[in-house]
């Protein structure tokens, strides 16, 4: 485990990238660097999820306002945009656990995961708008997310809203009691993490495969991946079997 503005820890399948800047976990320069060091080693592992979470009463408040200076912003944009740029090639799922506020950058964290578990006391927003800038990560991803019309609305307000509100916009995938958050988290995660690992990669790969594009084309990228990749993992042939032989299959990672 490495103990630096970002925590990194394994265990049962799962990869552990903390943010560790409490109590709002404000994302500077540094803080940033580590953070893509630490996706891009974790993206390499073994594990078979990621998972981002954070210690303090926030998730993340953002990216430091004092990084957005006319001096330090064009270095700043470019280790964010670094950071969603790992996320994206990375093929094994990633988590995120938000058990409070995910504002500005640390919302536009949460929208680059792929599964989202947060608790009733999380709230998420690009308030951006209020100090005269825009979230460029969000303006990319939200759209794509939750549709125009709820996007627009909350990157032109600025809005924050709660944990309710973001699993009924499509924006999280479960909201739990605080009081259990921990104990939720790994119930959320089992359903991953007893699953073929590269099975798990190559789904995601496909589903991304597939997006924006037309269905004729979608369906060609996904089938070729089914035919080319899959079906020739040894997983893929374990779990064909084990069904066909009534038990449960053992996974070998390939």
């Amino acid at each position: 485990m490495s103990e630096g503005t970002i925590k990194v820890a394994a265990a049962q399948g799962i990869t552990r990238l903390t943010l560790n800047r409490p109590p709002l976990n404000v994302l500077n320069i540094a803080m940033m660097e580590e953070l893509a060091a630490a996706l891009e080693a974790a993206g390499k592992e073994e594990g078979k999820v990621i998972l981002l979470e954070a210690e303090g009463r926030a998730f993340s408040a953002g990216v430091d306002v004092a990084d957005h200076t006319p001096e330090k912003v064009e270095k700043m944009v470019a280790v964010f945009d670094r950071i969603f740029h790992i996320m994206a090639a990375i093929d094994k799922p990633i988590a995120a656990a938000v058990n409070g506020a995910a504002l500005g950058g640390g919302c536009e964290l949460v929208l680059a995961c792929d599964l989202v578990i947060a608790s009733e006391k999380a709230r998420f927003g690009q308030p951006e708008i209020m100090v005269g800038v825009f979230p460029p990560v969000a303006a990319y991803l939200l759209p794509r997310l939750i549709g125009y019309v709820p996007a627009m609305e909350l990157l032109l307000s600025g809005e924050t809203i709660d944990a309710n509100r973001a699993l009924a916009l499509g924006l999280v995938n479960k909201v739990v009691p605080a009081e259990n958050f921990g104990a939720a988290v790994e119930e959320f995660l089992a359903k991953f993490t007893d699953k073929s690992p590269v099975v798990l990669a190559l789904t995601k790969k496909a589903v991304k495969a597939g997006l924006n594009r037309d269905f004729a084309s979608g369906m060609q990228a996904i089938d070729r991946i089914y035919l080319e990749e899959l079906m020739r993992t040894a997983d893929a042939v374990e779990g064909l079997n084990a069904f066909l032989e009534k038990r449960q299959p053992v996974w070998q990672g390939r």
